[in-house]
């Protein structure tokens, strides 16, 4: 009786004395367990929907797709890493340049499908040969540049895209959202975007009350006079129905556009494995791959349905540290929990009607966000830029990558932005690496020095 679907029960099931833990393979009464499971999707539900607003994709598809792939993460990690997969941020800038390049939400869907099959392949290539591969491959001063070109090179989206639509909504969308991640504690600082969201929807909607429709850019782009919240398609909208899916489009030049986000994916799901293993004590080096390739599948499963590929959310490690408990029942709990709310349409209309002001103060925090992660992998992991074995290469790919700077083939293939800053980055590093000598590479050299005149010793 203290099993239940292969986990076991922990004590009576309703009490933790100081200090104890629930750990992966052990779960409370399930009453609390589903509770538990409620605030991780109170957690992921912030990033997981509107990570697919910025994209301009489904965001009902988005959150039930985002259950279905927890539960594939899941079974593949036979329940050892406690983990809720959401729809991936570090896409959004590929889908903004896909979509002004002309391609639709199957042609994002499409690269993003590419790119999950890629994390698949690098998550079986380390399970085979072990965790060192992807320290040896990308190092914290690689990944770091790539992760900062990812966030940094949104900024035009926002500056064109979003904030022209309504910038006074956009900057006290903008200025909530900041306070509500600095000055609120605990909880409340970890959903900072989620609240912001609301806050400007809210703010919208009573600005339209007040002073009636504005003059503006609308999400078209042409200016015109229109309401900053439009809810017709919420009253037209079903409560209950499974959200239209549809197959991905590929197209070389989107494919190669994306493929540099497998970078920051696998960084996500490396930095996710070590933050999980420091807090249960676990060694999950032996499980990185597998963790790697389960979002590559689970990605799969959800990119070839028309929804976003997945990562693995820092979210909802706020919630484990809050609660010490780690049971990865609380996660299956939270997936069925996201599958239900997927499969309400009205709610996916009421998320669509978000005004552009609102997006725009949100990625301006956030774009800005992701970019400086990079600058945060390269602090926690001391690279040292005096030497120019680290500065040179990055420095050349991080301006590629930031200033969209293009090399064109033909008419038909160009690499621009964050494909050809990643190429740079990478490549220029680990080629300047084999040709620099032994002390810039950080190696000692073959014999050690003798003074002139004199004997080694």
């Amino acid at each position: 009786m203290g099993r239940g679907l292969g986990w076991k029960l922990h004590g009576d099931g309703r009490t933790l004395g100081p200090g104890e833990v629930v750990r992966p393979g052990e779960r409370l009464s399930w009453p609390r367990t589903v509770g538990l499971g409620a605030q991780h999707v109170v957690a992921m539900f912030g990033a997981t929907f509107v990570a697919p607003v910025l994209m301009g994709m489904n965001p009902n598809l988005a959150v039930l797709l985002s259950g279905v792939a927890t539960i594939i993460f899941l079974l593949i990690t036979r329940g050892r890493i406690p983990s809720y997969l959401g729809s991936s941020l570090s896409f959004v800038g590929v889908a903004a340049s896909i979509r002004a390049a002309g391609g639709g939400i199957d042609t994002v869907t499409g690269a993003m499908f590419v790119v999950a099959v890629v994390l698949l392949a690098v998550g079986l290539a380390v399970q085979a040969l072990g965790a060192q591969v992807v320290h040896a491959v990308l190092p914290p001063v690689v990944t770091g540049a790539v992760v900062m070109i990812i966030g940094f090179n949104l900024a035009p989206v926002v500056a064109k895209t979003y904030w022209p639509q309504d910038q006074w909504v956009a900057l006290l969308t903008m200025a909530f959202t900041i306070g509500a991640m600095v000055v609120a504690r605990g909880f409340w600082s970890r959903i900072a975007v989620f609240l912001g969201l609301i806050f400007g929807y809210l703010l919208s909607w009573v600005l339209d009350r007040v002073l009636g429709r504005v003059h503006s850019a609308n999400a078209a782009g042409r200016i015109t006079d229109h309401w900053r919240v439009d809810l017709s398609g919420v009253r037209h909208a079903d409560w209950f129905g499974l959200p239209s899916l549809h197959g991905p489009d590929f197209r070389l030049s989107a494919v190669l556009l994306a493929l540099p986000v497998v970078i920051a994916l696998i960084a996500e799901n490396a930095g996710h494995v070590k933050a999980v293993a420091e807090m249960t004590g676990d060694d999950l080096d032996p499980d990185l791959g597998r963790a790697i390739a389960a979002d590559g599948a689970a990605s799969m499963l959800a990119t070839a349905a028309g929804g976003p590929a997945t990562t693995t959310y820092a979210e909802n490690i706020g919630v484990m540290a809050a609660t010490r408990v780690y049971s990865t029942a609380a996660y299956l709990c939270a997936a069925l929990f996201a599958i239900l709310c997927g499969l309400c349409p009205k709610f996916g209309a009421v998320v669509a009607a978000t005004p552009g002001g609102v997006l725009g103060g949100i990625t301006v925090v956030l774009y800005g966000m992701i970019g400086l992660l990079g600058a945060k992998i390269w602090h926690e992991n001391a690279v040292d830029f005096g030497n120019p074995l680290n500065l040179v290469p990055i420095a050349a790919g991080v301006i590629i990558g930031i200033g969209d700077v293009s090399i064109r083939f033909s008419s038909d293939f160009v690499l621009d932005g964050i494909p050809l800053g990643t190429i740079v980055t990478i490549v220029g590093y680990h080629l300047l690496r084999f040709l620099a000598p032994p002390h810039l590479r950080g190696e000692p050299p073959l014999l050690d020095a003798v003074e002139p005149g004199g004997t080694d010793q």
